[in-house]
């Protein structure tokens, strides 16, 4: 076996960029391998050679090839067979056969076992041969650039599928994330919602301690303004405007002498009337300042207004007064001529309905009137609140939530509606009873803890 070793120069190889493309030149002629030899290392291969079959097969197993050149006619391995074990053990080696008589069955064999790249046949045209050998050097670098590629974008694919196995996983992690953190501010900002309703309730407590009222004439009010919200259609928003003026209604009259607060209002005159009659104002003032309230401002301000266009303090008539303050109006006037706080005695009432029902289209909005008769005539004239059964406290369970609020006999707001009672709480109203020596009035919905 005789080997030799050209000048450095740049490679094809992908595998030794810095090395030249490696050439095996197999054939019993010392002469035709001298030949190849001086061909390729002028050329700037790195060439070797070997005297046969089984001598180029040594140098495959310790040298790493780019391509082999096999004579056909040699002794004990013929080119074929060498070529096709080639083919076998190094299958990215490439193959071409060189022949020197016209033996097509030998070159089928050699096409067939080792699907030899090309074939020439002696002699050859020096430039045909390197032609021959850079174009199979060629197609075998990108070949493995095709192959290395595709390793490539297999493995990135792994790795994108990994990453989005990951982020799928990092998403739906969030999103129970955010959907917890999202069920917890729906929560607080309920919990918000209903603690200023509750304070609202509170501060009209506390107005009617000092107004003179009868216990829970604030809910009262409310609790009609809020039917005749719904029998009118108004909208969630609108409807809280007008709940929130409604147990708010008497909130100008904070600063009232008491003796201006016992008296009916067709009772008073001069300065104590026009006083009277700026509490509307004073009320809208006092509210103004929160945002959250200042559409229960408005409808507080117009409170005294008339459909017909001759109350105060702004004088508007008709459509032009809001809707809610004219639900308040009638409202809160009912209850009022029920106790005193319009004319000198106490109506019944079916009588304070009497008087509403003659003053649609003057004191009242024929629409709201019409509204205010169909909820008499559907049973809730006493202004009940929204629907359940009246219980005693011995028959209270857990589970059950309060249909009205809960009031004390002396008007002191106990706990407020839709509060869910638990075994602890039921006790309490249970101690708070019989300390009180009266029995509360108890409307709970769920009576049965279904």
């Amino acid at each position: 076996m005789n080997q030799a070793l050209s000048p450095s120069t740049p490679s094809l190889s992908p595998n030794a960029p810095a090395a030249p493309a490696t050439v095996l030149c197999v054939d019993d002629e010392p002469n035709i391998l001298s030949s190849l030899r001086r061909l390729f290392r002028a050329n700037g291969y790195r060439v070797l050679t070997a005297e046969g079959g089984a001598l180029g097969l040594q140098v495959l197993e310790k040298e790493a090839v780019d391509l082999v050149i096999s004579d056909m006619r040699m002794p004990e391995m013929d080119g074929a067979r060498f070529l096709a074990q080639v083919r076998e053990r190094w299958p990215d080696t490439l193959r071409i056969l060189l022949t020197g008589y016209s033996d097509i069955q030998s070159i089928q064999d050699a096409i067939n076992c080792g699907e030899i790249y090309r074939y020439i046949t002696k002699p050859w045209e020096d430039s045909d041969m390197l032609l021959l050998v850079r174009h199979a050097l060629e197609r075998r670098q990108l070949e493995m650039d095709k192959q290395r590629l595709e390793a490539l974008a297999l493995r990135q694919n792994e790795e994108l599928k990994v990453l989005n196995q990951s982020l799928e996983a990092k998403v739906e992690a969030r999103t129970k994330l955010l959907k917890v953190e999202h069920e917890a501010t729906v929560a607080a900002n309920n919990k918000l919602k209903t603690n200023f309703v509750t304070t609202i309730k509170i501060f009209s407590t506390m107005i009617e301690l000092r107004a003179h009222n009868r216990p829970g004439h604030a809910r009262q009010v409310a609790d009609l303004a809020r039917q005749l919200c719904v029998r009118l259609e108004l909208d969630a928003k609108e409807s809280q405007d007008v709940f929130i003026a409604a147990l708010l209604h008497d909130i100008g009259k904070i600063g009232f002498s008491d003796d201006m607060l016992s008296t009916p209002l067709t009772m008073l005159t001069g300065e104590a009337l026009g006083l009277f009659r700026k509490h509307p104002i004073r009320a809208a003032e006092l509210l103004m300042p929160l945002e959250e309230l200042r559409g229960s401002a408005a409808i507080l301000r117009a409170q005294l207004e008339r459909f017909d266009g001759n109350g105060f303090p702004d004088g508007l008539a008709g459509l032009a007064i809001p809707l809610g303050a004219r639900i308040l109006s009638l409202a809160a006037d009912y209850y009022n001529l029920q106790q005193g706080g319009m004319v000198q005695r106490h109506l019944r009432p079916d009588e304070a309905k009497s008087l509403i029902l003659d003053a649609a289209g003057k004191r009242y909005d024929p629409n709201v009137v019409t509204a205010f008769r169909q909820i008499m005539d559907g049973g809730a004239g006493t202004g009940a609140g929204p629907a359940g059964v009246e219980v005693l406290s011995g028959e209270l369970l857990p589970g059950m939530v309060l249909a009205r609020d809960l009031v004390s006999r002396d008007g002191l707001m106990l706990l407020t509606a839709d509060h869910t009672l638990d075994a602890r709480m039921i006790q309490q109203v249970q101690d708070f009873e019989s300390k009180s020596g009266g029995r509360l009035s108890i409307w709970v919905r769920n009576p049965k803890g279904e």
